[in-house]
C-alpha cells in the first residue's frame, strides 16, 4: 500500500516529490487546518472507495522553528501534533479544548511510523509541532507558546488537521517540518525558504524505501 504526503501549497509537494521514492504518492490540500484535515479525509476516502486504500499518512511542509530547539534548515519530527489555538480565552489564560470538556488537542505520532522516520533521520529534531489557524508574529505570543508548550519545536498551520483526518481513517500519522523562519516577529527579510526546501527534498530522499 501507498504512503500518503499531505502538504498545505504545491511548492512544498514538489519539494518532497524531487526527493521521494515513485511509490509515494503527493498531495497539496490548502492552508490551514480547516482545508487540511477536509483534504486528507477526501484523499483517504476516495482512495478507499477504489478499493487502493493508504497505509500511512505524513503531514509534511516548511514551518516556523522555536528558537533554541530548531533552527533554519533543521529538520523537525512531530512526537505530537497540537492544536494550539483549539480552545478559549479566560482571564485568567487560555483555556485548552481538554479544560472545556470537548475532546482533546493533543494527536500523537504513530511510535512505529515515528520510530521509522528517526532511524532514517538521525540528526532530526523530535518534538511537539504546534498548529494555528493565525501563525505567531510577536514575540509576546512565541512566548507564551513556549511556556504552554515546553516541548515545541515547530509552528505550522496544518498538521493537526491531517492527524485528525488519518486518525478518523485509522492510519498511522506523524509530522515532517523543515524550518524557513524563526517563530516570532513576522520578518519576511529573516525567512530562507530555499533552505526549508532543499531540507525537505533532502528529508524525502532519506526516508527512501522505509517511508515510500
Amino acid at each position: 500500500m501507498t504512503l500518503l504526503v499531505v502538504t498545505a501549497v504545491e511548492p512544498e509537494a514538489e519539494a518532497w516529490r524531487a526527493g521521494a521514492p515513485g511509490t509515494v504518492h503527493v498531495a497539496a490540500v490548502g492552508v490551514g487546518p480547516a482545508a487540511a484535515a477536509a483534504g486528507t479525509a477526501r484523499l483517504l476516502a476516495l482512495a478507499e472507495a477504489a478499493g487502493k486504500p493508504y497505509r500511512a499518512v505524513l503531514s509534511a511542509g516548511i514551518a516556523g522553528g522555536f528558537t533554541g530547539r530548531a533552527g533554519i534548515g533543521a529538520t523537525v519530527l512531530g512526537a505530537r501534533s497540537i492544536a494550539a489555538d483549539l480552545g478559549a480565552e479566560s482571564p485568567d489564560g487560555f483555556l485548552p479544548v481538554e479544560q472545556l470538556g470537548f475532546g482533546s488537542s493533543i494527536v500523537e505520532a504513530d511510535s512505529a511510523l515515528l520510530k521509522t522516520l528517526t532511524a532514517a533521520l538521525p540528526e532530526a529534531v523530535v518534538g511537539d509541532v504546534l498548529t494555528l489557524a493565525t501563525v505567531t508574529g510577536t514575540a509576546a505570543t512565541a512566548d507564551a507558546l513556549r511556556d504552554r508548550f515546553p516541548d515545541a519545536a515547530a509552528e505550522a498551520m496544518e498538521g493537526h488537521g491531517v492527524a485528525c483526518a488519518a486518525r478518523a481513517a485509522g492510519l498511522p500519522f506523524a509530522e515532517v517540518r523543515t524550518i524557513s523562519n524563526p517563530v516570532g516577529p513576522r520578518d519576511r527579510s529573516a525567512w530562507r525558504l530555499g533552505e526549508a526546501f532543499a531540507a525537505l527534498t533532502a528529508a524525502a530522499r532519506a526516508c527512501g524505501q522505509p517511508c515510500g
